[in-house]
């Protein structure tokens, strides 16, 4: 089951039910840690708490958006975005053919380095802030760690769900025998 979020730039995108959820939670985490920990209002704590939330979300978003992009300009666009739990996944065609190596490798690639990107301005706004005297600056934090260690760096951890399994895969398959037909 998922719901239908609406299509930007000819990719649909869709949420399962995880994702809702687990949105939520986030929300509700990070309204105690603004309360908790730095000392926000109730009202203040649970705004801030939505602040984190999006902007997880539009890094997600971003990440994708730099797969989505590398992918049309190898000539094999993605169709389709899935978002789960706190995560997301790029969908393909399923006619695709069989794609050369280095463009999987162009594809995968293309998000880490949007999330760097994103992960830079990230830190130099949290590094402007760090003497400020503003409730947010731990959003301006957030927002650089997440990008770092979630879709920068975490995206290279092989596992089967990420780019890094993506590359993995390429690799352990880059000298396997052809199949028999």
């Amino acid at each position: 089951m998922a719901y239908q979020l609406g299509t930007i730039g000819g990719v649909k995108i869709t949420a399962r039910p995880s994702a809702i959820v687990a949105s939520i939670a986030l929300w509700a985490v990070a309204t105690e840690v603004a309360t908790a920990f730095f000392h926000a209002s109730l009202a203040a704590g649970i705004l801030q708490g939505l602040i984190i939330t999006l902007l997880h979300w539009l890094s997600d978003l971003l990440h994708q958006a730099g797969h989505a992009i590398a992918a049309r300009s190898v000539g094999y666009p993605m169709s389709g975005l899935r978002l789960w739990f706190l995560l997301s996944s790029g969908l393909y065609p399923l006619d695709e053919p069989e794609l050369p190596a280095r463009t999987h490798v162009r594809r995968a690639l293309g998000g880490p380095i949007i999330s760097l990107i994103v992960s830079v301005i990230a830190g130099v706004i949290a590094l402007l802030m760090r003497n400020a005297d503003s409730p947010y600056t731990w959003i301006a934090i957030f927002a650089f760690l997440d990008n770092l260690l979630i879709f920068t760096l975490g995206a290279f951890v092989p596992l089967s769900f990420t780019d890094g399994g993506t590359l993995l895969r390429l690799w352990r398959n880059r000298n396997a025998p052809p199949a028999l037909s």
